[in-house]
């Protein structure tokens, strides 16, 4: 049995920006055999839920009223780091594309729909700790 770090909103619950989640099924089922631990690091770091999009943008998180959220996602970052660690959580599975849990492909910073090369500021820092990151574009 495997303990597996998962986006909240993966998992169904309603934490995204727009206050919605992206319920994944696959992800679930993974809950079957193993433990899933949800967290929200946008949440985690303070943010409410409905909140402003936001995108990196260098090394800034740039919600797109021009407000800088890096320290709420910072600090969000830190803390599913910690639970990762504390629950000796085997990997993760995030959401792709985000600014928190991307991994390999995020938003560009446009607010757009672009998208390129990079990492959310969550999954970098579980990659960084020696995690093994992946999406549920993974599944």
């Amino acid at each position: 049995m495997k303990k597996i770090l998962v986006s909240a909103c993966l998992f169904g619950n309603d934490c995204r920006y727009k206050g919605d989640n992206c319920l994944n099924e696959k992800l679930l089922a993974l809950g079957k055999d193993n433990i899933l631990i949800p967290v929200c690091p946008e949440q985690l770091g303070g943010l409410p839920t409905p909140r402003h999009p936001a995108e990196r943008v260098g090394d800034k998180i740039i919600s797109d009223a021009g407000t800088d959220v890096t320290e709420e996602y910072t600090r969000g970052a830190k803390l599913a780091v910690e639970i990762a660690k504390a629950n000796g959580a085997d990997y993760c599975v995030l959401k792709a594309n985000s600014p928190s849990c991307g991994k390999g492909v995020i938003y560009d910073g446009t607010f757009t729909g672009g998208k390129r090369e990079g990492n959310g500021l969550t999954a970098e820092m579980l990659l960084n700790e020696g995690f093994v990151v992946l999406t549920e574009n993974d599944l």
